[in-house]
């Protein structure tokens, strides 16, 4: 991604790029970038009968901490309210869901992490 474009459109190709890699994985899309008045999704996804909430994090130089890293328990509890929200908004407020996070850079694959709020 180049230095020129703006965060907002590096944010964008990064979603556009972990969309992707996630649908080779065999995911499909459900929405993205749906917002509510708590937060935001980046992407929803299923994967098989379970909803899948991504969170996709980039960062540009490698010198800073792991995208995954950033996610702390405010951003968590922010996207797990905003899941709440869409699950009863799509009528699926019982389906088995999870959170990942998908962590870009300048590296080839994207760091994909499965449950990454589980314990």
């Amino acid at each position: 991604m180049s230095e020129r474009q703006t965060t907002r459109e590096q944010g964008q190709l990064a979603e556009s790029r972990a969309r992707a890699f996630l649908e080779q994985s065999g995911l499909t899309l459900l929405d993205e970038n749906w917002q509510a008045r708590c937060g935001e999704l980046d992407l929803v996804m299923r994967d098989g009968e379970t909803i899948v909430f991504v969170e996709v994090r980039y960062r540009s130089s490698p010198t800073w901490a792991d995208g995954a890293t950033t996610v702390d328990k405010r951003k968590q509890a922010r996207l797990i309210r905003t899941a709440q929200l869409w699950l009863q908004r799509h009528g699926n407020p019982d389906r088995p869901c999870r959170f990942d996070v998908v962590s870009l850079g300048r590296q080839a694959t994207p760091d994909w992490i499965i449950n990454a709020f589980g314990e």
